[in-house]
């Protein structure tokens, strides 16, 4: 079952391949809601107060958008599992998700980011693994370890170990990771989203040919950050 972190369980249907609708699913609430205090808001007569929260609605919706994707023919090709701007690659020693050395991709997602995640690689979900933490700015190193995560470590057709870490920022409290062990999930397929600002963590071979470089800005599903081996 899908799991939405720190508030309820979200329902067994999956993220769809094209989405029925440019809106991911997490967000209809805030949006519905945000749209009836609007309303509620100009009825009641208080149009200062209503234009800011139209402001507030329109930015809600916005935030919540949810596009389709071109992805990467090449067999081989690792995209993207969120979009925003690369801030590290790095070779780390240890780590709780593959127990080999590896190369770290992190990507940061501000508020204006699209926030759905895509699955970086075809694969099996070997593990998925909930950490309770605190809420540090996810720019930061320590958010790495300190903050509130959900990791995923996937086995590809070819048997190459990765792993892929969804983790809350300072602003987002809500991570929403919709598959579960066991499940086979495809490259540039939708899995879940961070709720207003956050970051996405790779964990990769060594021998993965790394194409990207920090700063560089990225798309999720549809940009390729390097090549498995």
């Amino acid at each position: 079952m899908g799991v939405l972190y720190g508030k309820e369980k979200m329902s067994d249907k999956k993220w769809p391949a094209k989405a029925d609708f440019p809106l991911a699913r997490p967000g209809f609430i805030y949006i519905i809601l945000a749209w009836i205090v609007t309303g509620l808001l100009f009825f009641m007569g208080w149009p200062l107060a209503g234009a800011a929260a139209l402001f507030l609605a329109v930015f809600i919706c916005w935030f919540f958008r949810d596009p389709d994707r071109i992805i990467p023919r090449e067999p081989e090709a690792l995209v993207s599992p969120a979009d925003g701007r690369v801030i590290k690659v790095e070779t780390v020693m240890d780590n709780e998700y593959v127990n080999d050395t590896c190369t770290k991709v992190s990507i940061f997602m501000n508020v204006f980011n699209v926030h759905v995640n895509r699955v970086p690689f075809t694969g099996t979900v070997e593990r998925a693994i909930y950490s309770p933490g605190k809420f540090f700015n996810a720019s930061l190193d320590k958010a790495s370890e300190d903050n509130e995560r959900n990791a995923l470590v996937i086995t590809t057709d070819q048997g190459v170990l990765y792993g892929v870490v969804q983790i809350a920022g300072l602003v987002a409290r809500r991570i929403v990771c919709d598959v579960k062990e066991g499940d086979t999930l495809v490259r540039g397929d939708r899995y879940g989203m961070i709720c207003f600002g956050s970051r996405l963590d790779l964990y990769l071979p060594m021998d993965t040919r790394i194409c990207v470089k920090v700063g560089e800005k990225v798309s999720a599903g549809s940009s390729t950050l390097g090549y498995l081996a």
